[in-house]
Formats: C-alpha cells, structure tokens, sequence
C-alpha cells in the first residue's frame, strides 16, 4: 500500500494511492491518522487492506490538495552519514568501520513539496536523496537470528538537506548543519514493506534546476538496511513511527570541484526513488 496524509500543514487527513497511481482514496473514516500506532496495529492495516479489497474507501480530489509528510507525530528521524562507496569517496572519507549515527529532530520533517528554508548566513546549503526506512515495531537488541526487516513498517523518500559550513567548519558535532527547519522534507508516499521487494536494488535520483545531480543506487551501500537497524538496536530503542535516514550517493554539491554550486534561494530541487515516488521543492530564505 503507499499511504499518505494530505491538506493543510496541521491538518491532514490520511489517505492511499489506488492501484492506478492517479486516485487517492480517503482513509478518514477508518484510521485516524498514519502514524506509529497505526503501523504497529496488524488488525488496523488489515482493515485498511481488507477496504482495498473491498472497493469501499471514498475517492478524494486531488486538486490543489497539499501532499503532507506521510507519518504523523515522528518520534525520532536517526541518520547514517557516509553510507554509501562512491559518497565516502567523493568526499575523500574512508568507508567507516561502522555506521556513522546522528540525529534530525522531527521537526525538521516537512511534507514532500513543501518550501525548504536556504538558513540565515547560510553559504553551503547541500542536496542529499535518501531512502528512508520507517519503522513498524519495537525494536531493542534485535538478535543476529531475526531479520531486521521484520521492523520495518515500510519506506519513503527522504532529503537530507545538509548545511556544510555549520555542519563540518562550526566545531561540535553534525547537528548543527541537520537541523535547521525544513531539512527533512520526507514523502510523498509511506510504502508498505511488502511493496518492496528488496531495500538493496533501488535507484535514487536528484536534480538541482533540471540537471541530474545523483544518479545511485541501495546497492552501493555500505551498511545495507538491514544491517542499519540491528545495529541501531544496539544502541537505541526503535519505535514505531521512528524514522532512519539511510544515507546518501555521490553527486552532492560538497563532492564537486570549485566552485561548488551550494543551493540558492529559487533553486528547485527535484529527487525520486524508484517505486517510491518523487518530490519537488523551491528553496527560499529564512
């Protein structure tokens, strides 16, 4: 299923794409929004399947409808930084001996067309198409005899919008350079795990005015997904709801030669995951 939440920032109501990719179709009357405790309701999703089935869901118009973030309420976004071969190259890092972990905060999540935010004094603003994994079920200490993909609700397309100069120049960790507002836009669909067939064999896509900027593939990951949410467990609890930003191909801007063409206000960023749909976003000033 591709499951998404659409209307005014706030107020969204959930929503699923039909099978012809066109029809939306109105959840409201089943769930109350698509958040962590709706993934975690085996009984819940099976009423939303058994609806499909059925042919009983209500079509929406579509027209002039906002698409929102696919997931109310994150509980938490985690990121792996340098998680893919040819991106750990670019940027003259050696591939990490174990994933390299931060975190967004959730309000950094913004729908997947929504304006994203070039921030006050910013001079190195930086594209990065993600795959998103979301989690479905509680998730401690997974054992090296379960399979990690078992947690996992399903996936979406995520960009990690990158500040670099308050990332890597401004001293501390990371956060600095994630976490400024509107750097997550996520969506526009939440697709069930059991539509993809495997996390490794996608292709990720972006563009920056038109001209392809990434062009990559899961394959070429370091720490395959699976691998990223065992390890994850480790260290933290995964909840349902909680959001991973699995890392990011070559092709950003910090990887190119001088000068690198950092993101403007009224650049337009456009990116895609094959079968997990695409976003646009123009960039204005804070």
């Amino acid at each position: 299923m591709k499951l998404l939440r659409v209307g005014t920032t706030g107020a969204e109501r959930p929503a699923l794409l039909d099978g012809d990719g066109v029809t939306l179709r109105d959840l409201s009357g089943l769930v109350g929004d698509i958040d962590g405790p709706l993934l975690a309701d085996a009984t819940a999703l099976g009423r939303i399947r058994a609806a499909v089935d059925a042919g009983d869901l209500p079509v929406l118009d579509a027209a002039g409808l906002r698409i929102g973030p696919p997931l109310a309420r994150v509980g938490k976004v985690v990121c792996i930084g340098l998680n893919y071969h040819d991106h750990a190259a670019e940027t003259g890092a050696e591939p990490p001996a174990e994933p390299v972990v931060f975190l967004k905060a959730s309000d950094t999540v913004v729908g997947p067309d929504d304006t994203v935010l070039v921030p006050r004094g910013s001079r190195k603003t930086d594209w990065e198409v993600e795959l998103a994994v979301v989690i479905g079920r509680t998730a401690r200490y997974i054992a090296e005899d379960e399979d990690p993909l078992s947690y996992v609700a399903g996936y979406a397309v995520a960009h990690d919008v990158s500040e670099r100069e308050f990332q890597i120049e401004r001293g501390g960790t990371w956060d600095k350079g994630k976490n400024c507002e509107t750097f997550n836009p996520l969506g526009p669909w939440l697709v069930t795990a059991d539509e993809v067939a495997d996390p490794q064999a996608l292709r990720l896509r972006l563009w920056v005015n038109g001209d392809l900027k990434q062009d990559g593939s899961t394959a070429d990951q370091i720490f395959p997904v699976a691998h990223v949410v065992r390890y994850l467990s480790r260290f933290m609890t995964l909840y349902p709801g909680d959001v991973i930003n699995t890392g990011t191909p070559a092709g950003v801007a910090m990887g190119r030669p001088e000068p690198k063409p950092f993101l403007r206000a009224g650049d337009v960023v456009e990116l895609e995951i094959e079968g997990l749909g695409r976003q646009r976003q123009e960039l204005k000033d804070a």
